[in-house]
Order: C-alpha cells, then structure tokens, then sequence
C-alpha cells in the first residue's frame, strides 16, 4: 500500500501534527510575503536575503558556544541563531539599497553580489565553527537545508504568531500597499508615506524569510517565496485574488510535503529496506510548491501555455476553414472544385488540406461531389460569402478612411476577416455608408446574419 496513514492523521498525532502545522502556517506567512516580492519584480530577493541570514546563523551559534549552551536549551539557541540571523540579514538588504543607490549598482547585480559575499562569509565561518563547537554546528545545519519535520509545538506558535502578523498587516495596510505596488509616484502625491510602508514589507520579507529557513533551508527559502506567487499570478489580475490563491497554494505545498515527505519514505523503505531512501521534508514542500506553479503555468485558464497553443491551434484551424471555403466560393462558379484546383491556392500540406476538406464536408459545410471535387452546401455558400464580405469591408475601411493606397491592403484584409466581429461589422457599415463595391471595385456580398 502507497500511502499507510490517513490526511487526518497528520493533524492529530502527536509527531507530526507540529511539522505539518508549522510547515502549513510558514509556507502561509511566506507566501503572502511572496506576492509582494514578484509584484515589485525583486524575485531574487528573497534569495539574497536568505543566503545573508546565513552568516548570522554562524554567529548566533558563536554566541550560543561562547555563553556554554548546548543542543538541550536548543530554543535559547535557536532564539539567538534567529536573532543574528535577522541582523545579518537586514544588513544584507541595506547593502543592497546602499549599492543600488549611492554607488548606481543594477539591481540584479547587487543581489547577486550581495548573496555571494554574504553566503561566503556565512561558509567562511561555518568552517571554524564546524571544529570550534561541533555539536552546536550539527543544529546549525539545520538552518542551511531545512529540517521541518523535527519542529515542535512551540513552532506552531512561532509560525501561527508569524502568519497573523503578515495577514494583519495585509489587511490593515492593503489599499496603501495596493497603491505603492502599482503607481508609487500616485501614492505619493496621495499623502501615502511610501517610505514607511515600504520598510514594513522589507521587515516582513526578512522575518519570513529568517523564520522560514528553518523549514527548508537557506538554499531553499526563495522557492517559497515565488512558486506560490508565480503560480496565483496565471489565475488573476486583482491582488487580492492573487493573495487568496497564493495563501491556498502554500498551504497546500505545507501539508502535501510533509504528508508525501513521510507516507513515500515509508513506501521506499518497504521496497528498499537496505537503501534506507528517505525524502526530507522540506525539499519536498519546495517540489511540491513547484509542480503547482508548473502546472498552473502550463494549465492555466488565460495564460497557461498549453492552453494557449491550444487555442492558437484552434484560431489558425478555423482561419485554414473559412480560407478554404472563401477560395472555393470565388472559383466553383456553381461547378464542383477539384483538389488540385484548391491546392493550387494553399501554402498548406496536401495532408492537412485532405483533414481540413474531411472537416468541412462532415460540418455540412460542403460536399464531395466525386472524383475528389467538392462543392460548396448553403450553409457554406453563406459563411464563405460571410468572409468575402468582411474582407472587401476592411479594404474599403483602409482605403476610404485611412488612406491607404488599394494595392497594400489586401494582405492585412487577409488577416482581419477572422477576427471581425458582428459588432466591429455594424460599427464599419455606418462609418463606411454600407458601401456595395471594395477598392477594387469588386460587389461586396450583401449582409448576412449568421
């Protein structure tokens, strides 16, 4: 059996309850906090930071070794390693705003310096601390890879404490932040103090991104931040549906990887019981937070790709139809039209134009009249008529009202028969006095209502 343990049971035994709400209730606050790093386009961000914590994580345990604490106080070393992580880590960001600012540094390229120069320090320490307070080094890896699943109940509080405190500054603050996101210089001239906001989303990004590596790491914090913002952004364009999704989706990642964390493990070690394979849980929060944002920009209603090849496939298909019932319309003459006669006017496969032609003749739109001829059915004569008609309308809107000489139109008419609608065709016969004859001095097919 895959999966031993019930969804319920990660909420009420007493191990795992404290990994999976701790790791619900961070993956929460920082999603939150993640929407507001991607809407400001400082994605990479969040990675400086958690990378400039990670010196301070060196000297909270410096400190933690030089006051003689060991690995039983481990919340006095854990409060510490936070504190100095959150210092190391403001320092981080005034570092950045320093470069970008005085010394006209990009943007990218201060984030980067930054998380190198911070991270290698933070290694450079880790090195002598390794031999200097090897046991306290041992807790302080934790900080460096995560390691969710031995969070206690006090964790539950510190994330719950942290998770209320950005969803209440959300809420207080939303229409400011709203503001400041989209059109800072309107926010201004609206008596906003946009510096104060400001430095209140930054202290919210670094508690999160100081809290949150204890779950997944250093290394690993970032994807927190963005995939469930990444992911919201492909369902919406109001913030506050984004916020509401981006907040579900990190709940989600939360509970899936602690519950795919443990139940795969179990499942591997039955399999596999020398390999002793294991899935630690805080690379799998971030897999997991990662597939819904591929997924969600693969699936997504109006931006994912699929979706959109799909229906990029489905317009050329239609336009394919209506060229080929257009062609047949100014050629048949009341006579069939052979297959060689429509390919003549076609840049498409044979292939393709046989699959387009099967369409059209089970549509009812024409019929095989034999010997691989076609003719068009009433229905067909209409919506042929129906493009022709839009068309010679276009041409005579490009001539007449824009000025355009009668030899450049044709080809822009080509492309704008598919996509006029009843409404812009109403709108040209009035601008136009329903005109009967193109530039070209062709009769435009009277109006027909589909």
């Amino acid at each position: 059996m895959l999966f031993a343990n019930s969804p319920y049971y990660y909420f009420t035994d007493a191990v795992l309850r404290a990994p999976t709400l701790g790791s619900m209730l961070m993956c929460l606050g920082a999603s939150l906090v993640g929407v507001l790093v991607f809407l400001r386009k400082e994605s990479l961000l969040g990675e400086s930071l958690s990378h400039a914590a990670y010196p301070g994580v060196m000297i909270g345990v410096i400190l933690a070794g030089m006051l003689h604490l060991d690995e039983d106080q481990e919340m006095v070393v854990a409060g510490l390693i936070m504190i100095a992580a959150g210092l190391t880590a403001l320092a981080g960001l005034w570092a950045i705003h320093w470069l970008e600012k005085s010394l006209r540094v990009r943007s990218d390229s201060a984030l980067c310096f930054i998380l190198a120069a911070f991270f290698g320090i933070g290694l450079t320490l880790a090195s002598q601390v390794q031999f200097s307070f090897s046991t306290l080094y041992r807790q302080a890896q934790v900080y460096l890879y995560g390691q969710a699943a031995t969070m206690t109940d006090i964790h539950i509080f510190v994330y719950g404490t942290l998770a209320s405190l950005i969803t209440l500054t959300l809420i207080l603050l939303y229409k400011e932040i709203q503001t400041i996101l989209f059109n800072k210089d309107y926010a201004k001239s609206l008596g906003i103090n946009v510096s104060g906001i400001e430095a209140i989303i930054f202290f919210l990004i670094v508690l999160a991104v100081v809290i949150g590596i204890r779950s997944v790491g250093v290394v690993l914090m970032s994807a927190m931040l963005i995939s469930p913002a990444a992911a919201a952004r492909q369902y919406t364009n109001r913030l506050s549906i984004m916020l509401v999704l981006a907040a579900c989706f990190g709940l989600i990642s939360g509970y899936l990887g602690n519950y795919l964390s443990i139940e795969v493990s179990y499942s591997l070690a039955s399999l596999y019981p020398s390999a002793r394979l294991a899935l630690p849980t805080g690379p799998m929060i971030v897999l997991v937070s990662s597939f819904i944002c591929l997924l969600s920009l693969l699936l997504a209603p109006e931006r994912g790709v699929l979706l959109r090849v799909v229906r990029i496939a489905k317009f050329r298909h239609r336009c394919m139809c209506e060229n080929l019932l257009k062609a047949i319309w100014r050629i048949q003459g009341g006579h069939p039209v052979s297959f060689e006669q429509i390919a003549k006017y076609q840049s498409a496969s044979k292939l393709y134009l046989r699959f387009v032609l099967w369409r059209l003749v089970r549509n009812g739109w024409m019929v095989n009249a034999g010997k691989k001829a076609y003719q068009l059915t009433k229905e067909g004569n209409v919506w042929a008529a129906k493009i022709v008609r839009l068309h010679r309308l276009w041409e005579v809107y490009l001539v007449d009202y824009l000025g355009i000489g009668a030899e450049k139109v044709h080809l822009n008419a080509e492309e704008m028969e598919h996509v006029i609608t009843p409404e812009l065709e109403e709108k040209l016969i009035i601008l136009l006095n329903d005109p009967k004859r193109d530039p070209h001095h062709q009769l435009i097919p009277a109006q027909i209502n589909l």
